[in-house]
């Protein structure tokens, strides 16, 4: 029987008890709030068989239910209705209103590599692998259609899901045939087109593949929409380190499908603090007023011979839309990855921050050191705080995609090469277990959890191994959730 960790942030508040969207958390910790020591546990998570065909697969809270689909590396590999092999590395995905009762998900392929595209769709690129595919569910995960809906992208790793009905996919990348080989050390001479763009995929429909190009060529990672000032904010997920943090300026509001394609991108920067580096340990009751400087050059193409390796540099390439901003004093992040809106606040996870500060002749000995943190940007007040932040791996590890549920708790997907949960952070500042993943070995991270749009179903993704999706059902409120 798995315990089920239940635990008070701890933070240092100084005075008077914060205010504003995202207090409760660093408030919990001010008014010392039983389970104030990390690691605490409450409840059980209990193994639960899957209502597809009785295996175990995840542990839940005692009542709690789920059905998996899309099974990725089954033995035959599954073709879906309109012909598409199915794909895997399922990653970030977006829940909208279906026909009748049902669920439409879009759901990212964070396929890497150059590689034929995938279904019969007419692709971005034709040797890009990654894309999105469309499912049409029922709240408790019955499959009643799927097709491809983006062929030709390349890592699509998370995105951000759209008031007007449209899921914005994000390549975490920046790939091209201008551009080195990546981590990977695979050549990108095959490739057609270059990538590291956010693409719109409407809901129920088939996306055009008109990359957005002036929102930027970078790793990014997942987007949030903020209705009122009609603006889009960006995560970049840098393993060259560092991240940044950025918005999308239309220069006109969103309402429809369509995104501006001639917006202004922008980068966060620490008012009176050039280059602040907030990868590092930090204090969870320090407020951040901020500014954005602009980004003059967001897309860009490098000299290179057709057929030939290209004499540009991955690591040059995918820090060179960052280095524009921090030239001009934007702050410094490690791997930024899930966000979402929620009332007036982006929050946002920042993988590997939280570690030792900046040390050595060239000041990056920080990068990479932490379990994660999690901050907050308060649109209305501009400003910046870092509600939560991991002391250890066995209370939060490495958290990536972030979804909200209907009553404000932040979902958080971990993502590490340990027993992978996904974690639930009150708005009162509690952090507890939801599930756990016990596929093999359990090291596959969750990826893409989204809530149905009446709030019964958590729709996740397990993405590397064998890869699936999974619809999850029971009392959220009875967990705080």
């Amino acid at each position: 029987m798995e315990l089920q960790r239940r635990t008070v942030i701890k933070g240092a508040v100084g005075g008077a008890l914060l205010a504003g969207p995202f207090a409760g958390f660093s408030n919990a910790a001010a008014l010392g709030r039983p389970g104030a020591v990390a690691g605490a546990a409450v409840g059980t998570l209990v193994p639960v068989p899957d209502d597809r065909d009785g295996a175990v697969r995840l542990h839940l809270p005692q009542g709690f239910h789920y059905r998996s689909f899309h099974e990725s590396g089954a033995a035959s590999p599954l073709t879906l209705p309109d012909g598409t092999r199915l794909p895997g590395r399922h990653d970030g995905m977006g829940s909208f209103d279906g026909p009748g009762s049902s669920v439409l998900l879009v759901r990212n392929h964070e396929v890497n590599n150059p590689t034929p595209a995938f279904g019969p769709t007419r692709p971005y690129d034709k040797m890009g692998g990654g894309g999105t595919t469309t499912i049409q569910v029922s709240r408790y995960g019955v499959v009643e259609d799927a097709y491809t809906s983006l062929s030709g992208t390349m890592m699509n790793c998370s995105g951000g899901e759209m008031p007007w009905g449209s899921w914005i996919t994000c390549e975490e990348t920046v790939n091209g045939p201008d551009v080195g080989p990546d981590f990977t050390r695979r050549s990108n001479v095959p490739l057609q087109k270059r990538h590291g763009y956010v693409f719109e995929v409407p809901a129920g429909g088939i996306s055009e593949g008109r990359p957005i190009r002036k929102a930027g060529r970078f790793a990014h990672e997942a987007v949030s929409y903020d209705p009122a000032e009609g603006i889009l904010y960006l995560t970049e997920d840098n393993f060259a380190f560092p991240s940044g943090f950025y918005r999308y300026v239309g220069r006109r509001q969103w309402k429809k499908p369509g995104l501006d394609h001639n917006g202004q991108l922008q980068m966060l920067a620490v008012k009176g603090r050039p280059q602040a580096h907030l990868e590092a340990h930090q204090d969870t009751s320090t407020v951040y007023d901020v500014e954005w400087v602009d980004i003059d050059e967001p897309d860009f193409e490098f000299d290179y011979v057709p057929g030939e390796e290209a004499p540009t540099s991955n690591d040059t390439a995918i820090n060179y839309v960052g280095d524009q901003g921090r030239a001009k004093g934007a702050a410094h992040f490690a791997r930024n990855e899930g966000q979402v809106f929620h009332d007036g606040v982006v929050y946002f996870t920042a993988t590997q921050g939280g570690g030792a500060p900046m040390t050595g002749p060239d000041n990056t000995n920080g990068y990479g050191q932490g379990f994660g943190q999690v901050w907050a940007y308060d649109t209305r007040e501009a400003t910046l705080r870092c509600v939560y932040q991991s002391e250890s791996r066995e209370v939060l590890d490495f958290p990536d995609n972030v979804t909200t549920s209907p009553r404000g708790t932040l979902i958080l997907c971990e993502d590490h090469d340990q027993s992978n949960y996904l974690r639930g952070l009150t708005q009162d500042g509690e952090l507890f277990s939801i599930a756990r993943n016990v596929i093999g070995s359990g090291n596959d991270e969750f990826a893409g959890s989204t809530f149905s749009p009446d709030g019964h179903t958590l729709f996740v993704n397990i993405q590397a191994g064998t890869g699936m999706s999974f619809a999850i059902w029971g009392d959220w409120e009875s967990i705080g959730v």
